[in-house]
């Protein structure tokens, strides 16, 4: 089926034989459980914590909040008083319950197809309560913070895991950030302690993670911060004790490197050492329902990076809900999120979603396109994956690459599909649908944020018809409401600020040492309302539409648009890749569309595709929304999450050099490249 054959009411529905199975089988019975929900959140809450272990109960209410600024503090609390451990919860609890001993965890699969090994639970926990003992030895104790700089690897997941067993506060930052970057989140943590690896392989680009932690602590020790522990996992060097885990490798396939950095012996000490040193029993610590469960900082895309605060049982209950609705957890399912556990999707729906459901989980080093473009289809095979989680990013960039990527593999074994990070245009949500799914799998568009914990607008697959593009309807306990500039609430269809009205067990408590910050940003523009920064429309059936952030939305002649839209209509073409949409002062119009694209292979920037583009824009959108200027990229700036950096788009369109932090940057030379092809402008 082709795009052009599909309107925007367009509506896709799971196959009978899904439907039949699935865990909401109607959109009836989403309904109702909805509601419930919404009018009765307590009661709606109190049955999901019955599913989980309590020390004891909460000691005041279930559930208190204001989200009023104008009548005090900002308060979140839910089950306060409850003692529980989440590490406790996810693996001593589920295996007794659910006789997981000799279930899989993890397939870690690393950046060579043949370096692979796999992680029961059992192991997993033996692993979990030695790190959790090494990080006691270490001085560590309730409410302390450790800073996590890893790649991908099963040492990641025990880290995080023993810091919650033992009541210490998880700091992960994604093993790409440069030192100072990485030193700025430690100082402002105050971690004590910092866990990485030697190095790590991205495609065939080694990178040396010690020496940037080094750099990173002399930064810190300049900003009158010590870390007093830094624990070093080998991952590229020679091994000692290599077949821990159960750990299986191919001789000769994996290349193994030496890094030669400085040693520091009063405060460096390699993993495997201490790991000999301590028992593999850890009895866990209990904790508060609202202590601290870890802080993780923003990606950095539209500012500074904030330390975002999530709290121990409402994040475990709304990790677990969503992991099982959205993704209609069964057991005996293969799981497969793509995303680095360095962000908030790694957390939420990498770990503790899936570890609290009992799946088994993909944990893939590497890239989707090496050593070839067909690698995640090629994991899908090997291990049968059932549900398949990535972002539109990676979308876009595989469908660059001919079809014969993906269907060499046999993808049979899929089932529901899930995009994250951005709204999907609907071109790629339907080569999702049906190159990848083959037609029968549902996709789950999925918005929510670091600040959110977890889902709040999704469809659920078994159960929500979806238009392609859109995130359809509210999770469970999720109210939402569309704002005009004036705070007023636009009923039925309509566009604007998107809001929410009420906590669910899962949103952010604080942004760490700085509720000033906290209230300003999330709560001062719309007192009563979380305002989570995104414009979004709802249509005449009530789906909601995310347009991106409002900060991305133009104002040209009075007609107020959304970058999402229009890079939706340019994407549609069959010439575009990819492409992105920032706004451009114009002495008549007060903005104007500056249109960045990246073209297909075989396909030339000239005249007559401009002006294609501009009919597309105009087709779709309306005459007045006609861009003012294209300007050809090889790539766009991007985060090493993948989230396109448009801050820095708007700063090459205005010739403007001061750049400000590029820290978040992937790739260095991707800026300097746009300001040596800025077109003319007139």
């Amino acid at each position: 089926m082709e795009w052009n054959s599909i309107s925007s009411n367009t509506l896709f529905y799971a196959l009978e034989e899904f439907r039949n199975k699935a865990n909401v089988k109607c959109i009836e019975d989403y309904k109702v459980l909805y509601e419930k929900s919404i009018d009765s959140p307590e009661l709606f809450w109190q049955e999901v914590a019955r599913q989980f272990f309590w020390k004891s109960k909460p000691t005041g209410s279930f559930l208190t909040y204001n989200f009023d600024i104008t009548k005090g503090p900002i308060k979140i609390e839910w089950m306060k008083g409850a003692k529980t451990n989440v590490c406790f919860n996810l693996l001593d609890k589920n295996i007794e319950k659910m006789n997981l001993v000799n279930t899989v965890a993890y397939h870690w699969v690393g950046n060579d197809p043949q370096d692979c090994f796999s992680v029961t639970y059992s192991q997993l926990l033996k692993e979990v309560c030695k790190f959790g003992n090494v990080l006691k030895q270490k001085g560590v104790t309730k409410g302390d913070r450790v800073a996590i700089y890893m790649p991908m690897v099963t040492e990641l997941v025990v880290a995080i895991l023993a810091c919650s067993r033992i009541g210490a506060i998880h700091s992960v930052i994604f093993a790409g950030f440069s030192s100072q970057s990485l030193a700025e989140r430690i100082v402002d943590a105050q971690c004590s302690i910092v866990v990485t690896t030697d190095g790590a392989w991205r495609g065939t680009k080694l990178l040396n993670l010690k020496e940037i932690v080094d750099e990173a602590l002399r930064y810190c020790n300049e900003k009158g911060h010590t870390v007093k522990t830094n624990i070093v996992s080998k991952h590229v060097g020679p091994k000692q004790g290599h077949g821990q885990n159960g750990r299986v490798t191919v001789p000769g396939t994996r290349p193994v490197y030496d890094l030669k950095t400085p040693w520091n012996p009063h405060v460096d000490c390699w993993w495997d050492d201490v790991m000999t040193e301590v028992s593999d029993v850890c009895d866990p610590e209990w904790v508060d329902s609202e202590d601290p469960l870890f802080l993780l900082y923003t990606s950095g895309s539209t500012g500074k990076p904030k330390g975002v605060v999530h709290t121990t049982g409402g994040y475990m209950l709304y990790a677990a809900e969503t992991f099982k609705y959205v993704f209609d957890c069964h057991p005996g399912d293969v799981y497969f999120c793509t995303a680095d556990i360095g962000w908030i999707t790694g957390h939420t729906y990498g770990i503790y979603g899936p570890l609290s459901q009992a799946v088994t989980s993909i944990l893939f080093e590497g890239t989707p396109f090496y050593p070839h473009p067909g690698r995640y289809w090629e994991i899908v095979e090997k291990y049968c994956v059932n549900k398949f989680y990535t972002a539109p990013t990676a979308i876009r960039a595989l469908m660059k690459h001919d079809d014969i990527f993906v269907k060499q593999f046999d993808c049979s074994s899929l089932k529901v599909l899930g995009s994250v990070g951005e709204p999907i245009n609907p071109e790629a949500w339907l080569w999702y649908h049906t190159v990848v799914g083959e037609g029968r799998c549902p996709i789950v568009d999925t918005f929510w944020q670091t600040e959110t914990g977890g889902h709040v607008l999704t469809p659920l697959p078994g159960c929500t018809p979806t238009k392609p593009g859109s995130v359809t309807f509210p999770f469970f306990g999720v109210l939402p409401a569309i704002l005009d500039e004036k705070g007023q609430e636009i009923k039925g269809p309509g566009e604007g600020y998107l809001v929410f009205k009420k906590p669910w067990p899962g949103i952010m408590r604080a942004i760490y040492n700085n509720q000033e910050q906290y209230e300003t940003t999330y709560f001062k523009k719309f007192p009563g309302y979380y305002c989570t920064g995104d414009g979004a429309k709802r249509d005449d059936d009530g789906y909601y539409w995310v347009t991106g952030r409002v900060d991305d939305m133009l104002n040209v002649s009075g007609h107020l648009l959304s970058t999402a839209e229009v890079e939706s209509a340019l994407i549609e073409h069959e010439a575009v890749a990819e492409s992105a949409v920032v706004s451009h002062p114009h002495p008549v119009k007060g903005e104007c569309l500056y249109c960045y694209i990246v073209l297909k292979e075989g396909y030339n920037f000239n005249k007559n595709l401009i002006q294609d583009l501009k009919d597309s824009v105009r087709h779709k959108i309306g005459p007045f929304a006609t861009p003012e200027f294209f300007h050809l990229a090889q790539n766009l700036p991007k985060t090493r999450s993948g989230k396109i950096i448009r801050r820095l788009l708007r700063k090459v369109a205005r010739n403007d050099s001061d750049l400000g932090d590029l820290s978040t940057l992937a790739e260095d030379n991707v800026i300097e490249y746009l300001f040596n092809t800025r077109p003319q402008l007139t």
